[in-house]
């Protein structure tokens, strides 16, 4: 069993020899990276509760190209969102002609 951390202690990072670039973007682009991964830490708990994501997650994947079919996608259901329906307020002179 892993020896647990503990509030203050030092964590290790790593990135891969062949890490997607923008995996390597995003983390130049943080002012404050263990921040910033605390953030997406506290989002995930909130979103999922604590687990192991090494149970979830593919071992392999392509942020690169999940980007690319995310833009499209968001393309495709822009187009395809209708147009919001307006609906006209009802005032007294309506109510009157009514009755």
């Amino acid at each position: 069993m892993k020896k647990q951390k503990l509030p203050g202690e030092n964590i290790s990072l790593k990135t891969k020899k062949s890490e997607d670039p923008a995996v390597m973007e995003w983390i130049n682009t943080q002012t404050n990276l263990m921040d910033s991964i605390r953030y997406l830490i506290e989002n995930e708990i909130i979103q999922n509760r604590i687990r192991n994501l090494q149970t979830v997650i593919p071992s392999e994947r392509n942020i690169s190209l999940a980007m690319a079919e995310q833009a499209a996608g968001a393309g495709e259901v822009a187009a395809a969102e209708p147009e919001p329906v307006i609906e006209d307020e009802i005032d007294d002179e309506d109510i009157e002609s009514w009755i």
